[in-house]
């Protein structure tokens, strides 16, 4: 055991788990290299914020080296991983630049932190047309498609033509979903009415499609009634129980649990429906023979390390983590209080190793869930405590301001929600030429 903590530590990603795990090594004598694809760690649960003009994208995200300046001991690498040996304990990495060779960095201890993306059930061709907004890029792309709807419905003289580009569809009613449809929607009500002459985007309709048979179905039934009351004030239609069957270039197909189907006229699809591991964890699962679920979670030890492989640790998404007393498998909720602890764990876990102390198995402590649906509407599960309305609203303000890097972005944030709080504004509807030019798929182009 004494090799797996040894002083060469790459964590590879630098989202919330990855992050943690790093700052949790702190002083200890180990070498750490950090490796993510970006050159920013993105606060992802407010990434639908920038999707709908809220906040920009610098407000919400933080370069990974102004994060660790001051840490000497830790080295940022900007590349993406391409390549695991476990057996020669190396990491491959392909540098950003067009054309540069490949290069390995070897470890004593690895710590993976990949993350998940969306997962379009089979349907890889729905990802062009059912954008989601997981990454900053296409949280970007989001707000374009959204922004050039309405500009769309300024143009349209045909009021068929122009009911389309005003209905937008939200496939997955998580978290996310509810909180895309309630931000659609408020824009649509509060901020763009008065600012177009021929359209009237309070005329728009908001979908929000879900398989199961209620909105939020992590929470408590209580407040997912809750919930679904809040978005149908605010002019949402709710349809669970209902599937989706098709996304074609202005068209959704929804089947409801009564077999039958509808067709729904839409040029703008936003997708927040079901969650794949990254592609890193199939190649620990192939490189150490541990076990992958139907979503390619690869299954860890109760200590988060690879079962055969006690140097090599996965942590966040990407993971179910097999129980200490039963020796079951079980997959953590996707949120980032799990993958933050984990990297904490992670980064003692190391510690203890160089120090000769023992670890116990790692223990996820449920905090609570929040999801907010717009203005003053939010629900909340905290320690058993049930809360929904404006309390459940400042808490999540509370909760999501203490999380966010960085004291410069917290306060440009908080000033932000205070301003769009009490004029109904948001500053960042800008559609820039980059985003326009990536957002000319089929089902942009029928506009």
């Amino acid at each position: 055991m004494a090799a797996a903590g040894g002083g060469r530590c790459v964590v590879v990603g630098g989202g919330f788990g990855g992050l943690q795990a790093v700052k949790a090594l702190g002083k200890a004598n180990v070498d750490v290299t950090l490796v993510d694809r970006h050159n920013y760690h993105l606060f992802q649960p407010l990434s639908y914020q920038v999707a709908t003009g809220s906040l920009s994208p610098s407000e919400i995200a933080i370069p990974l080296r102004r994060v660790f300046r001051h840490d000497k001991g830790v080295r940022v690498l900007m590349s993406e991983v391409t390549g695991l040996d476990l057996a020669r304990r190396e990491v491959e990495l392909t540098p950003p630049v067009v054309g540069a060779p490949r290069q390995t960095i070897p470890y004593d201890t690895l710590v993976v932190a990949g993350g998940s993306s969306y997962a379009y059930f089979g349907h890889d061709n729905w990802r062009s047309l059912a954008l989601e907004v997981k990454s900053l890029d296409s949280a970007l792309e989001v707000r374009g498609r959204i922004l050039q709807a309405f500009e769309a419905a300024e143009l349209e003289t045909d009021r068929a033509s122009r009911a389309t580009c005003l209905t937008f569809v939200v496939i997955g009613a998580g978290p996310t979903g509810v909180e895309m449809a309630g931000q659609i929607a408020e824009l649509a009500n509060d901020t763009l009415p008065g600012e177009f002459r021929l359209s009237d985007p309070r005329t728009g309709r908001v979908l929000l499609v879900e398989m199961a048979d209620r909105v939020l179905p992590g929470f408590a039934p209580s407040l997912s009634r809750r919930a679904a009351r809040s978005l149908e004030r605010l002019g949402v239609t709710v349809l669970v129980d209902h599937t989706v069957v098709d996304v074609r270039p202005g068209n959704v197909v929804v089947k409801s649990s009564d077999g039958s189907t509808a067709n729904h006229a839409t040029r703008t699809v936003v997708w927040a429906a079901g969650v794949m591991a990254s592609p890193l964890a199939r190649t620990l699962g192939e490189a150490s023979g541990a076990e992958l679920d139907r979503a390619g979670r690869v299954t860890v030890e109760p200590d988060l390390t690879l079962p055969d492989h006690p140097e090599v640790l996965a942590i966040g998404d990407m993971v179910r983590v097999r129980d200490a007393r039963t020796g079951e498998p079980r997959v953590l909720p996707g949120l980032a209080p799990v993958a933050m602890q984990q990297g904490r764990y992670a980064g003692r876990l190391i510690k203890d190793r160089l120090e000769g102390r023992p670890t116990p198995p790692f223990h996820y402590r449920d905090k609570g869930t929040l999801a907010t649906i717009g203005r003053e509407r939010a629900v909340a599960d905290i320690s058993g405590f049930r809360l929904s309305g404006f309390v459940a609203w400042i808490t999540w303000l509370a909760v999501h301001l203490f999380y966010l890097i960085g004291f410069e972005n917290r306060s440009i944030v908080l000033l932000r929600w205070a301003y769009s709080f009490f004029t109904r504004g948001r500053g960042a509807r800008l559609i820039t030429e980059a985003v326009g030019s990536r957002s000319q798929s089929p089902s942009v182009k029928a506009m």
